[in-house]
């Protein structure tokens, strides 16, 4: 028997020993009358008044000095020293002993009471068990130091590094501070189908299912309703957006994901120069509303959000780096400049794939912040073209730290033109990219009854990992892992 079974088969024995007495060690119901946060923050006045307070929490050490037993309880806003005394409590001091382990959940009724080491505490009166542990965590001094099993048991990962929980709760401010920063300027919040008989919106591998009751295959969305949103516009309702999960069956690494959140906001009667102002505002609020400053160190770059932004020529860069001019490259060249680059080109290189390429080498090198300007219309299926130059579209994306955080453009509405495009990406599908994007012939008849100038604009849960320079896996509350064999 190992270890960690004969701790088991203990606590077992202890839960029997409780029930023999007609203790209940599950006990549905807790009578504590105030957080531990808020005892301390009343703790002179209730030590004043010798008032009584039931308190509830997990004991995460125990210490017995004769006929005394310290214990730290922590119900999950703040701890406190538990002190239990032979001599006040008789025989509910002995049950303690012979029952109580680390781990359990107790409730404890006492007084406010200073130890001799000047520590706040709680002297108890009276105690009983809550939640009788059968396993038994690990040490906080150590923690779990192997990743996959921090990830595996995130639970104990969490309740024994406070800066992992300190992060779930600045990840609900994060989409909150976002949430609110759009409720203020009129946006809905709407909620869009997960399931989806084409995939829209983003050029990405989709993960397939089968709908039984209807008998047909259907796809995990791959953005956060964009096609459905820009329904919305054309239905007359002028801003929306959604933040909710989407689901990409593609790689992963440091920022990629294969399920995460994202938002997606569309705003009518907007172009994507005004959703530039727009971004850059709401980046800086959620940084200081989130964060206390809008001042970072990511990935070995100084990031100030609230300085001066900086504007990138996709075309120029893309003409200095690799000495071509995506707006007139052959295949030939761009594939000519991957092998010169040192880059991989096995398999068919499309045009797409191929400038992408080439322009994430040099995205890596610019910390931004800035807005990735003029991208070519083969680049972006769903953007509208430019008004001085139709070669290239009105979207930007946002830079930082080398990577992209964020993208909007200037919506096409041009059904005609949005047909075309469709048919383009779908000829790419049909030829062997299964990122390209599919043809939705519903949407484009929706466009046909008209979409006003209408601003899109996403933003995923990358950002929240760069702001707080961690592994975007890291950043999540529980990751996705391969079962243990």
């Amino acid at each position: 028997m190992s270890l960690l079974d004969e701790i088991r088969e203990e606590r077992l024995k202890k839960i029997a020993q409780l029930t023999e007495r007609g203790i209940d060690a599950y006990p549905a119901r807790s009578v504590r009358n105030s957080t531990i946060v808020a005892f301390l923050g009343a703790f002179e006045t209730l030590e004043a008044n010798a008032e009584p307070q039931t308190l509830a929490g997990r004991i995460m050490t125990l210490r017995r000095h004769g006929g005394l037993i310290f214990a730290d309880l922590f119900d999950g806003t703040a701890r406190i020293q538990a002190m239990f005394q032979s001599d006040t409590l008789g025989d509910a001091f002995e049950l303690f002993v012979e029952t109580v382990d680390t781990g359990d959940f107790i409730e404890v009724t006492g007084v406010a009471h200073t130890s001799k080491r000047g520590e706040k505490s709680l002297l108890a009166s009276e105690w009983r068990m809550l939640t009788k542990s059968l396993a038994q965590i690990p040490d906080e001094w150590f923690g779990i130091k192997d990743e996959d099993e921090r990830f595996r048991k995130r639970y104990l990962d969490i309740l024994l590094n406070e800066d992992i929980a300190e992060m779930i709760r600045l990840r609900s401010k994060f989409w909150n501070a976002m949430r609110q920063y759009l409720l203020e300027r009129d946006f809905v919040e709407v909620e869009t189908p997960v399931l989806e008989n084409t995939t829209g919106g983003a050029e990405a591998r989709p993960f397939v299912t089968h709908h039984n009751a209807l008998d047909m295959d259907v796809y995990l969305r791959i953005s956060a309703g964009e096609l459905w949103q820009k329904r919305l516009m054309v239905a007359g309702i002028p801003r929306t957006f959604e933040i909710g999960r989407i689901f990409r069956n593609e790689g992963m690494s440091n920022e990629h994901l294969q399920d995460y959140t994202q938002m997606e906001c569309y705003m009518a009667y907007a172009d994507y120069q005004e959703g530039m102002r727009m971004a850059r505002e709401m980046y800086i609020r959620i940084a200081e509303e989130v964060f206390g400053t809008t001042k970072f160190s990511i990935r070995g770059f100084d990031i100030d959000l609230a300085g001066e932004w900086q504007t990138y020529d996709y075309n120029t860069l893309l003409k200095e780096h690799f000495d071509i001019d995506p707006l007139e490259a052959t295949v030939a060249q761009v594939e000519n400049a991957l092998k010169k680059a040192n880059l991989d080109t096995t398999g068919e290189v499309t045009l797409e794939r191929g400038v992408d390429m080439l322009w994430k080498q040099i995205r890596r090198t610019l910390g931004g912040p800035g807005f990735l300007i003029n991208v070519p219309v083969y680049m972006e299926p769903l953007a509208k073209r430019h008004h001085e130059d139709p070669r290239v579209v009105e979207r930007f994306q946002i830079i930082l730290a080398g990577s992209e955080m964020g993208k909007g453009f200037s919506e096409l509405n041009d059904p005609v033109d949005q047909r075309e495009r469709f048919v383009h990406q779908q000829s790419l599908r049909d030829a062997g990219d299964d990122e390209a994007q599919m043809a939705d012939l519903e949407y484009v008849e929706a466009l046909e009854y008209g979409m006003p100038p209408t601003f899109g604009f996403g933003v995923s849960e990358r950002l929240f990992s760069f702001l707080l320079d961690k592994n975007i896996r890291e950043a999540q509350i529980f990751p996705l892992m391969r079962p243990k064999e």
